[in-house]
């Protein structure tokens, strides 16, 4: 019971001092919650986390998360956020700039590509987990001001080969980056790779990506 007024007393003292001007919230706290928040939902998924599952992550009461994150919803779109900028964050640009070729691009996206799941092996799963779960609640996070098929890589490969819809390039492309890092904790018992020989494997395809799509382009 005096452990339950204390936490009362310092919500509502963080409560009065949000509402004095000028007044800063504690950033190492907050970034505690959106890290515990990061992994909860990262293992659990949307549907499965409570917030009370975060707080206890994050090694503080529920009272306390509440304060700085009124719902699990939002916590949720700032990390489904985080991570999906950080998967395509480079990707756009590399497609929209007017002065590289197609050949570049292909090299510039696997790099990043690789390099970012190597870094962070658990965003594809779960970004591909929670646009299947809850479509319609991920496309309204997700805004875009370009479409691929704007972008001067679509219309480059539609010069190249006019007689395939580019799209098709671009999937097979996505395929053979993600598809490997999706599919790694399998490929890994079936074979028996070691993780750090998959590892290996994931930086090779950096070059072999590229050799492999621009056979695609050529192929008859």
């Amino acid at each position: 019971m005096v452990k339950s007024k204390i936490a009362i007393n310092f919500v509502r003292q963080r409560f009065n001092m949000a509402k004095t001007k000028g007044a800063k919230p504690d950033l190492s706290t907050e970034e505690k919650i959106k890290e515990a928040a990061r992994k909860v939902f990262t293992q659990k998924g949307y549907a499965a986390t409570r917030t009370r599952d975060i707080a206890e992550e994050a090694g503080i009461n529920l009272a306390l998360l509440n304060y700085y994150f009124r719902s699990k919803e939002k916590l949720f779109e700032i990390v489904i956020l985080e991570k999906m900028h950080i998967l395509l964050g480079k990707i756009g640009p590399a497609m929209m700039d007017e002065h590289t070729s197609i050949e570049q691009k292909v090299e510039q996206i696997a790099e990043h590509y690789i390099n970012t799941l190597v870094a962070n092996p658990d965003i594809p799963l779960f970004v591909l987990g929670e646009i299947r779960n809850h479509p319609e609640k991920f496309a309204s996070m997700i805004r875009t001001k370009t479409k691929i098929v704007d972008s001067a890589f679509f219309k480059q490969l539609a010069e190249r080969r006019p007689d395939i819809d580019p799209l098709h390039f671009i999937f097979n492309m996505l395929g053979l980056i993600i598809f490997p890092f999706i599919g790694k904790p399998l490929l890994q018992l079936i074979a028996g790779i070691k993780p750090e020989r998959a590892t290996i494997l994931m930086n090779e395809r950096k070059t072999l990506v590229k050799t492999w799509f621009l056979a695609m382009l050529a192929a008859k």
